[in-house]
């Protein structure tokens, strides 16, 4: 696509950042075994996250299991459960601190915004990218709808000083991409996360990344 100069980066942080999927499985399976109920490989988990916590938890249940009180009660206890221990098998995607690294060197502003609840999200990219400046951390927070709605992203851009059209939104799921379209921002789908080409190219990616230097030839120099 055609575009001014990108002179910031939007990211998504599970699959894209970061590959929590081990610890986001291992939580989620811990609750379900607790209840009895089915547990899910790695695969299933992967097709399932990305649409916040709660989500997250109702899709797992089995469909006659979906009433609000069970939803409501197990998605507390995986909060719970995850909250306890979500750096044990996380880490960041290779090359993505070289990436941080070099907006560093650039003096290129960063934010991350996630569905992930907002301290667990802070907590996991403190943890991992302690060097890093990003301008703000955000998850999911009272009041603010979460992705695709782009009221959080567009906020995230007026915190950056950058119109909309100059902030690169990197993401690796369908979610991202159409947060990205409503907010009237590029969108790069990071290939190596939890998704992968066939759904990031249906939604609409404008770049599709095999890897995370590669988006330091979309951004000004």
């Amino acid at each position: 696509m055609s575009s001014p100069a990108l002179e910031g980066v939007l990211f998504d942080l599970d699959g894209t950042l970061v590959d929590t999927l081990e610890d986001i499985a291992a939580a989620l399976n811990a609750v379900l075994a607790a209840h009895a109920l089915p547990r899910h490989e790695l695969a299933a988990c992967k097709a399932m996250v990305g649409w916040g916590m709660r989500s997250l938890v109702a899709a797992a249940l089995p469909e006659a299991r979906r009433d609000k009180g069970t939803v409501d009660a197990l998605t507390r206890e995986m909060m719970a459960s995850y909250g306890a221990r979500p750096l044990e098998r996380s880490r960041p995607y290779p090359g993505s601190r070289e990436l941080l690294a070099e907006l560093r060197r650039r003096g290129l502003p960063s934010v991350v915004l996630s569905n992930k609840p907002d301290a667990l999200t802070a907590f996991i990219v403190e943890g991992l990218f302690p060097e890093h400046p990003f301008l703000e951390i955000q998850g999911e927070r009272p009041g603010v709808p979460r992705k695709p709605d782009p009221a959080a992203a567009l906020a995230l851009c007026a915190r950056m000083g950058l119109e909309p059209g100059r902030v690169l939104f990197l993401g690796d799921s369908g979610v991202d991409v159409e947060t990205a379209r409503r907010a009237g921002m590029p969108c790069a789908g990071a290939l190596w996360g939890f998704r992968g080409r066939e759904e990031l190219a249906a939604a609409g990616a404008d770049f599709l990344l095999e890897k995370p230097g590669e988006v330091l030839g979309l951004l000004t120099t």
